[in-house]
């Protein structure tokens, strides 16, 4: 396959949309079901060139100085994370004016700044700047506005205080309980939403880099999508497939698009399938540290999957009894299906979403709630404002390219 690893793989163009400014309804219906109701759409007949990206209405353009006293000039302690890309800081800005802010006062903000030895970094930052510039999605993590000056290239977004759902699953400490599976089906369901909306008839948008890390929770759990460095326009008329280099995560991208470098939105799917089978087990994509056969989540879990009694062995055994076993079953075969090796009997992201929708109406009537005893330790998810929560941790992925 020519596959290889990386430290970090770098987006290889920007991906010059067609579409502009994509919304949804301030009533908090969105498009996410596909059907775009309140959605404003306008289709230009060309690419959107640099310029006219960087002069996105829905953007402030900030100067590195602005950043530099918002972050109390990027200080260590100011870190929420780091990644390939550069490092993530909070910051502080007012609500109104977006000037910056005393810390601790105003609107706290997320910037994420390019290393400048990064590899590709200025087109994968326009990259973020073109889709998050237009798009406005309740599962899509908001892009306030950028930095580009000199050789600086940031990114500002709104603040996520419950940070990355990756942190959430595989975080472990005797303090700490699980993420439960009321909690687990309403992030993977927000997730739906994002991709949803994002491979529906007026985006088509392939986000090619679903995975944990990328998925960002607001304060009541909400899931949306970050990162759309690596995000790419589907095919349009009668193409089948964007012809891409590889890029994406080792344990996340498609069997096909590894092998042929062809791209469609069901190679997005089948990432989501992984992400649904580190929700159910509590375990890694990829993890080297287990049994020998069992370090590929995929090809271990896939056996048992459909197959209800012996379904048990994936789920996470931190869970204990907070789930229906017929609607973790139910889960699974969803995984599966998203899982297959063969794209055309993977669902569409609609479908999927219409499958948890049901999953959550199950659960909302009673039928999915926990049947055994709680732990009487407390979730420190469940506790407001609470501390020590780490927002943004490291991605821990393996990013490869060809």
């Amino acid at each position: 396959m020519g596959v290889c690893l990386s430290a970090r793989i770098k987006a290889e163009s920007p991906s010059h949309t067609g579409v502009n400014s994509k919304c949804v309804s301030t009533d908090g219906k969105d498009a996410s079901s596909l059907s775009s109701k309140g959605s404003s759409v306008s289709v230009p007949l060309t690419p959107r060139s640099e310029g006219e990206i960087l002069q996105s209405p829905n953007l402030k353009s900030f100067s590195f100085s602005e950043l530099r006293m918002a972050t109390r000039n990027f200080r260590p302690d100011s870190v929420l994370g780091e990644g390939g890309f550069g490092s993530v800081f909070k910051g502080w800005i007012d609500e109104h004016s977006y000037a910056p802010a005393k810390a601790g006062t105003g609107m706290v903000i997320a910037v994420k700044r390019l290393n400048a030895e990064s590899f590709q970094g200025h087109r994968e930052w326009l990259a973020e700047v073109n889709y998050l510039g237009q798009f406005y999605h309740p599962h899509l993590v908001k892009l306030i506005g950028y930095c580009l000056e000199d050789e600086h290239r940031l990114l500002v977004y709104e603040f996520m205080p419950r940070g990355s759902l990756e942190n959430h699953l595989f975080r472990r400490g005797s303090y700490f309980q699980p993420l439960s599976w009321n909690l687990r089906l309403k992030v993977a369901l927000g997730a739906a939403k994002g991709l949803a909306f994002l491979h529906s008839a007026e985006t088509k948008v392939i986000y090619r880099d679903f995975k944990t890390s990328n998925v960002l929770l607001d304060s009541n759990y909400n899931a949306k999508l970050s990162d759309f460095g690596l995000a790419k326009d589907g095919p349009t008329g009668d193409k089948s497939h964007v012809s891409t280099r590889v890029m994406g995560t080792y344990g996340y991208a498609a069997p096909e698009y590894l092998a042929t470098g062809h791209l469609t939105a069901k190679s997005d799917v089948y990432s989501f399938g992984v992400v649904l089978l580190e929700m159910l087990s509590g375990q890694r994509a990829v993890d080297k540290n287990r049994p020998s056969g069992r370090h590929n989540l995929v090809e271990w879990a896939r056996p048992y999957l459909t197959n209800k009694r012996k379904v048990f062995r994936v789920l996470d055994t931190r869970l204990e009894s907070q789930y229906n076993l017929d609607a973790a079953h139910k889960m699974a075969t969803l995984a599966f299906r998203c899982l297959s090796t063969e794209p055309k009997f993977r669902p569409t992201m609609a479908e999927v979403l219409k499958e948890l929708e049901q999953l959550q109406d199950l659960r909302e009537e009673g039928t999915c709630s926990s049947n055994g005893p709680r732990s009487r330790r407390r979730n420190v998810e469940d506790t407001p404002n609470a501390k020590g929560v780490a927002s943004y941790p490291r991605p821990s992925d393996a990013p490869l390219y060809a």
